[in-house]
């Protein structure tokens, strides 16, 4: 494991290493991510067995811009729309994946469709600029555990593993990206919550439809265990036992636990998305029995947050 400031040189080096089918973690403004040069299926294959993830499950191609985008996948109104309003930013879409595209299929899942996204992160976009090249890009640990907002978090994720991690400071909104489906004609479908609200998209393009449960899994975040601290979660309590870690909002702080957090103290659902997963990771310690989380309010990225904890739960 090899963790450095991301300066030039670092990001330099990891341009090289991608170039040469190496693996790298990346910040971006969501999480860290474990990107690997997208059109390369041998390190693309690399990223799966890195973090033992399911095959079956997509990956998202982080790209530069807007242009880069229209390359890999076919971008309609609606996605032109929402690139102009959300890209740079915390917005995947998923569309029909052009034949051309030299992208390998294993991040697309053996799907007709790729899921594309432009990141914000100063970090991600210059190592983009780098090396030329479109990155696919899952977060940065084990599959189905927390993930990553900080460098020291993919490090203890990772721990002797051939990695390079570029520590770009913490992810300023701290939940991976909102994922909506534009591969059809009809109206489009929200597979993940995420940093761009529901309202926000339906702003822009009109009716935005929840995904259906257990369906087919079309991009990042569909499956319903996900997220897992390594102790069970308890959602929506009002009273803790002396033997569990308390995670809580505003002013809903129950008495008791052995230790606590607070997302938000003034109430700020952007402040509880950008602590969410660091809090987590700092209660799942030895000793306690489970992580007891008060009810996260709706509306903004409220569904986001309780979409990410209702997953987390399901793990256990």
């Amino acid at each position: 494991m090899d963790v450095r400031p991301a300066d030039d040189a670092a990001i330099a080096t990891a341009a090289q290493r991608l170039a040469r089918g190496g693996l790298v973690a990346l910040p971006t403004e969501t999480v860290y991510g474990l990107a690997a040069d997208a059109t390369n299926g041998r390190a693309v294959a690399a990223i799966f067995e890195m973090k033992g993830r399911p095959h079956f499950n997509p990956l998202i191609v982080h790209l530069p811009d807007v242009a880069a985008a229209q390359r890999h996948g076919q971008l309609d109104h609606r996605a032109l729309t929402l690139a102009n309003a959300f890209w740079p930013g915390p917005l995947t879409m998923v569309v029909k994946r052009r034949a051309e595209s030299p992208l390998c299929d294993l991040v697309s899942a053996g799907l007709d469709t790729v899921a594309l996204r432009v990141p914000a992160h100063p970090v991600a976009r210059a190592l983009l600029a780098a090396c030329a090249l479109p990155l696919a890009a899952p977060s940065a640990n084990p599959s189905g555990y927390l993930s990553p907002t900080t460098a020291a978090h993919v490090a203890e994720g990772f721990g002797e593993a051939d990695l390079l991690v570029l520590d770009g400071g913490p992810c300023t909104v701290g939940l991976e990206s909102t994922v909506v489906d534009l591969s059809s004609h009809s109206v489009a479908g929200l597979l993940r919550a995420g940093g761009v609200s529901a309202e926000a998209i339906a702003a822009c393009i009109g009716a935005v439809i929840p995904a259906d449960a257990g369906a087919a899994i079309r991009a990042p975040g569909m499956l319903p265990s996900h997220y897992a601290p390594h102790h069970p979660v308890r959602l929506d309590v009002t009273t803790v036992r002396p033997d569990e870690a308390v995670l809580g909002f505003g002013a809903n702080m129950p008495p008791g636990g052995a230790i606590s957090r607070n997302l938000s103290p003034s109430g700020d659902l952007r402040e509880a998305a950008a602590n969410l997963f660091a809090m987590l990771h700092e209660l799942d310690q030895p000793g306690i029995t489970a992580i007891a989380v008060v009810p996260i309010p709706g509306g903004g990225l409220g569904p986001a947050i309780r979409d990410r904890l209702a997953r987390a739960a399901t793990g256990h």
